[in-house]
């Protein structure tokens, strides 16, 4: 089990896989594990880094907020220990947010850039209220409060039902302290829209088409922002359309993927 140790937490990670280093960040409340379908079926095309964040899965939980930019750092801390200078940046939801965090603090560092399920913008003052009455009523009652919050907002109405099941499964092994320090971490986050503007790409935005929570608008505006930019919809998938249809997914993925594997 790999472990990164650094002076504020320890990390468990994945490195599988062989081609372009390619850092995967994970949605809020689950873990690397969601994943699983794209290592499997694409470990021939990239070399798969997918850290837990820190108060998930396997990983220790540092003091205070799990701000975007801790999650940043981790994963910064990440390529260094592995010795990698740049890799292709991805992340889903809560993992878009803590990629566009390591885009400021890095740019250098992001070859490529994949944002799934995700926005630029920051929360609201409504927002921000709404996850810190969440993160409360988590450490009062538990993660059984977001299987029944957050289950029906991450997947499509007519998910699998095993999608459903790996997800809440997902939810119910992480720890509410996890849980709040990240919500309260997502509500200090800031709008996204001017680093991701700089990017030079190339960027793959994918977006699940029945995604409720961060629909196609919303990934539309991130296309936008980066000339050349690849916008792809999951047909039937909601806001975790890597697990919800990972065939689509890892079709799209495969094929970005391809401009570093070519002859």
């Amino acid at each position: 089990m790999p472990i990164l140790t650094t002076p504020e937490v320890r990390i468990h990670f994945r490195d599988e896989g062989t081609g372009v280093p390619l850092l995967l960040l994970h949605a809020f409340p689950l873990s690397g594990d969601m994943f699983d379908a794209q290592v499997s079926a694409l470990r021939e095309q990239a070399r798969f880094l997918v850290p837990d964040h820190r108060g998930f899965g396997k990983s220790s939980l540092g003091a205070g907020p799990a701000t975007m930019e801790a999650l940043a750092r981790d994963a910064l801390a990440l390529l260094d220990h592995l010795g990698i200078a740049s890799a292709v940046v991805g992340g889903v939801s809560m993992g878009g947010y803590s990629a566009l965090a390591l885009l400021r603090a890095d740019p250098g560092r992001v070859r490529g850039l994949v944002l799934a399920d995700t926005q630029v913008s920051a929360d609201d003052e409504a927002g921000r209220a709404a996850r810190e009455e969440l993160a409360q009523a988590v450490l009062a009652r538990g993660m059984e409060v977001l299987v029944e919050r957050q289950l029906p907002r991450l997947l499509a109405p007519g998910a699998p039902a095993a999608a459903r099941a790996r997800v809440e499964a997902m939810i119910r092994a992480n720890l509410p302290a996890g849980a709040a320090a990240a919500l309260r971490g997502m509500a200090l986050r800031s709008d996204g829209t001017d680093i991701l503007a700089r990017f030079g790409g190339p960027l793959l935005v994918l977006v699940g088409a029945e995604d409720a929570v961060t629909p196609r608008a919303r990934a539309r505006t991130m296309a936008d922002l980066v000339p050349g930019s690849e916008l792809v919809e999951i047909p039937g998938a909601g806001h975790l359309a890597n697990l919800e249809a990972p065939g689509p997914f890892n079709a799209a993925l495969g094929r970005y993927l391809a401009r570093w594997n070519g002859p």
